[in-house]
């Protein structure tokens, strides 16, 4: 994502949504919270402040830029929204956050929302797991 990308968002370019973009884009971690963002614009000598790092994300949500989500248990975390639909599983242990896409349940969804008389317009799955206990 550029400068351009950022325009036709309808967001002026500045240099803190620059930084925050970057560092969605530039991040192993693909699921960060607002803090997580803050800290590594520290560590690399950025002055941006967390209310900045806040509403930069909430204007880059309302444009579509990134997806929010509130896990069970944890802070809101955000991702880009630049990927193809996927859905999510979340450690109860760990926290990590694995993404995984199955054709069967999305065809699934469909199936059982036009058998209600409905159209999905969008959804979200979340799943809760733990590790499976070892068998000794």
């Amino acid at each position: 994502m550029d400068n351009q990308d950022l325009r036709k968002a309808g967001l002026k370019v500045t240099l803190p949504r620059m930084k925050i973009l970057q560092q969605l884009e530039s991040s192993e971690e693909r699921h960060l919270s607002a803090e997580d963002i803050y800290k590594a614009l520290m560590d690399t000598g950025e002055d941006v402040g967390l209310a900045t790092v806040y509403r930069v994300l909430t204007q880059f949500e309302q444009a579509g830029i990134v997806l929010r989500h509130n896990f069970e248990g944890g802070s809101a975390v955000f991702e880009l929204a630049d990927e193809e639909h996927h859905d999510h599983m979340v450690c109860m242990e760990t926290g990590e956050v694995v993404e995984f896409m199955d054709e069967e349940i999305e065809n699934r969804q469909h199936m059982i929302a036009e058998k209600h008389g409905y159209e999905i317009v969008d959804h979200s799955l979340v799943l809760y797991v733990k590790p499976k206990a070892k068998k000794r």
